[in-house]
């Protein structure tokens, strides 16, 4: 090993954790690449037995309350807590495929001192179905892209796409951006991203670098979901409003639907319809939030706490 190597520490937030948490941890110790310390902030400790895990060596534990969670605080206080050259970000429910993942996301930073982020590719798992199978192989290809200031005209809002279920940040691209926004409900990721591509970064997605990860939102969790979505495309708006973004939600309906027929679950196409009808309406209402009542708001959002002490219409 190179007597310079970059060294990696991971972050997980944490929430109720299950089984997978402990796969998780038991794949990242048998890493190729040497992992110096893995912390965890978990929010409310009465949902974590900290001894269940004192097999994982150099592990910390860091303990918040609900109210204290926020998309883009809590990773920048789990950034805080290391001293490492790259930070590992990644969610308690997406599982290392292999055992070069960090590895694989580590080469980009030896390779090019511009690379701010690299991020994984996201695999479905065993239960996922058909439709969100293809929306995963969609946005994650097989092949690696680099992403520059360049390419924003051309791939539009998928040049600031990035994903903190599996990326790794460099310590120097941190600093230079600025980190998250303390505030955000959620696209913390795609917002550091966004802002590293505009000040000349790079951002890099490693194919080879693969995680399981998946859901099966039901048609209501995935309008809240959107209504979140639009909220923060809302908000960060010198962002995004130069880039578009409804259209690439269509292209994705319109091959998924092609995708079902060519193998022969033309009777899904139904399903994805309206799905994304209801993501649609989500997302519009979402970036509408400032003219809706804050009864409408907690209807509609999936993260409560956020809305606690934001000023929104009564």
């Amino acid at each position: 090993m190179q007597m310079n190597r970059l060294t990696v520490d991971v972050v997980i937030p944490t929430f109720k954790p299950d089984k997978r948490l402990h796969k998780i941890l038991q794949r990242l110790m048998k890493q190729t690449y040497p992992i110096e310390k893995i912390i965890i902030i978990n929010t409310e400790k009465q949902y974590v037995n900290e001894d269940d895990y004192s097999y994982v060596d150099k592990i910390e534990f860091h303990h918040i309350r609900q109210e204290e969670f926020n998309h883009g605080g809590t990773r920048n206080m789990g950034v805080s807590l290391s001293d490492s050259d790259l930070v590992l970000l990644m969610t308690q429910d997406a599982v290392p495929a292999t055992k070069y993942m960090v590895e694989n996301l580590v080469r980009p930073f030896e390779e090019d001192n511009d690379v701010a982020v690299t991020y994984g590719r996201q695999l479905p798992a065993s239960d996922c179905g058909m439709a969100e199978a293809y929306t995963r192989k969609f946005n994650y290809p097989d092949y690696d892209i680099i992403k520059t200031s360049n390419d924003i005209l051309r791939m539009g809002i998928k040049a600031f796409f990035c994903s903190d279920v599996c990326a790794m940040y460099s310590r120097k691209g941190y600093n230079e951006v600025g980190g998250f926004p303390n505030r955000t409900i959620m696209n913390e990721d795609s917002i550091f991203a966004a802002n590293a591509i505009q000040t000349g970064k790079k951002v890099y997605y490693v194919a080879k670098a693969e995680v399981i990860h998946s859901h099966n939102y039901t048609y209501i969790q995935q309008f809240h979901r959107n209504f979140d979505l639009g909220v923060s495309h809302r908000q960060f708006k010198e962002i995004y409003a130069s880039v578009k973004s409804e259209e690439e939600g269509i292209r994705l309906v319109k091959e998924t639907a092609e995708y079902l027929i060519r193998h022969n679950r033309f009777y899904l196409v139904p399903d994805i319809v309206i799905k994304s009808g209801f993501k649609f309406l989500g997302y519009r209402l979402g970036k509408m939030y400032d003219y809706l009542p804050r009864n409408i708001i907690l209807k509609c959002t999936m993260s409560q706490t956020y809305w606690q002490d934001y000023k929104v219409n009564k």
